[in-house]
């Protein structure tokens, strides 16, 4: 029978997994003077981010120690990871620059954005999920106001006038002014409070994988639109690349099922050939993606991050900048909450609410249209999204307002 163990103290907030966001906001209110409990199932730092847009690497993705989930980390979430501290903690020979975006279309089009338009020293920086893991659980470790319940799983939720009530699994209850979920795609939190909605299946999966390149890719991430898929490849340090392959269910199983060699020939062809050959330094891995967009992100003492509270396609390399954005906007909030001393208070949740829903409604909308705009065959769409592909390439002005949106 288990045993019931109460904790008598009430935190301020109960934050509910500790992946990139959830880890990133915790590190974040380090000198808040608030209390935080941090519960995570993972008993190490968690090779699986609830914020981006890929699923778990599998065990043998570190194959030449390269990890294959990687992320384009924008200027705006990097300066929020310096400012907690947790940037410098990097091993910054394993993190690549972007200084230039080449996107193609079907037809010959050509969009291209460089840093130096844009007027930053880098569009992105791409680095793997366990480095900024490592980092970032190195400051949680420090962190005086954080009580890590770790490896802990939650059981039951009550959500009450003045304070949520977590019951985990091993009987321990925890009272907390705020329940933050942080918990992820299938979030546990969001189920609890009543904040569910059908997702939409993309109806394509994203492969992904990490190679070696014959080429320089000169700090350059290229991606190809074409009916049957997206295709991207990232830089990464030295003359290697990550790649993230969306495409039907179908193409998938058919390119998990090639050989390495194989399967090395069909990315070079489809990069048309602009890296040289490739050699596989990753086992290649699929996920399903899917959009999934909430009414709300915040309900009676619970605030919603990262990718428990929405899902986005990847094309853009914007879901956990995303899930970054909301951390910082949530940080501010309760860092400047006035003479509110109750985080759960429904106002602030509610100034969260409304404060997130047009960026992420925004970076849903585009991804959505540029997926379904590309991945169809109707002759005239063709034309028209390769025509406005090259004309938007013409015009510099409109290049910046597209891209500052990607750099926050």
């Amino acid at each position: 029978m288990i045993r019931t163990m109460k904790n008598s103290k009430i935190y301020d907030i109960a934050l509910i997994g500790g992946g990139l966001v959830g880890a990133s906001l915790a590190a974040s209110l380090k000198d808040s003077g608030l209390s935080l409990a941090l519960i995570e199932t993972s008993p190490q730092p968690p090779s699986q981010n609830e914020a981006g847009s890929a699923a778990p690497s599998p065990d043998s993705s570190k194959t030449d120690d390269w990890d294959s989930r990687i992320y384009a980390i924008s200027p705006g979430s990097r300066t929020y990871l310096e400012r907690m501290g947790a940037w410098a903690r990097l091993d910054q020979t394993r993190i690549a620059p972007v200084e230039e975006m080449r996107i193609f279309g079907d037809d010959g089009a050509k969009l291209q954005f460089e840093a130096y338009q844009m007027g930053v020293p880098e569009l992105a920086c791409i680095l793997e999920n366990r480095n900024l893991q490592q980092a970032l659980w190195q400051k949680l470790r420090e962190q005086d106001n954080l009580t890590l319940f770790n490896p802990a799983r939650c059981a039951a939720l009550s959500l009450n006038t003045s304070v949520a009530e977590l019951t985990l699994s091993d009987g321990t209850i925890l009272n907390a002014k705020l329940i933050v979920g942080a918990d992820g795609r299938d979030s546990w939190v969001r189920k609890q409070a009543g904040m569910s909605a059908a997702p939409i299946d993309y109806q394509h999966h994203g492969v992904i994988a990490n190679f070696s390149c014959e080429l320089s890719h000169r700090g350059i991430a290229h991606q190809w639109f074409e009916p049957e898929g997206i295709l991207a490849l990232l830089p990464l340090p030295g003359n290697r690349v990550s790649m993230v392959w969306s495409v039907s269910p179908e193409r998938s199983k058919a390119l998990l099922a090639l050989s390495a060699d194989a399967l090395c020939e069909q990315v070079a062809l489809g990069a048309r050939q602009i890296l040289g050959k490739l050699t596989i330094i990753t086992p290649a891995a699929a996920f399903p993606l899917r959009l999934l967009t909430l009414p709300h992100i915040s309900a009676k003492r619970v605030a919603l991050i990262g990718d428990a509270a929405h899902n986005m396609h990847p094309l853009a390399g914007q879901g956990v900048n995303t899930g970054f954005r909301d951390a910082r906007q949530l940080t501010e909030l309760l860092l400047n909450r006035g003479g509110c001393t109750d985080c759960g208070d429904a106002q602030l949740l509610h100034r969260y609410d409304r404060k997130r829903k047009e960026d992420i409604l925004s970076m849903q909308l585009t991804t959505y249209g540029l997926k379904s705009l590309f991945c169809n065959d109707d002759p005239l769409l063709r034309t028209l999204r390769n025509l406005g592909m090259n004309a938007t390439n013409q015009l510099s002005p409109l290049k910046k307002r597209l891209m500052q949106h990607a750099l926050n």
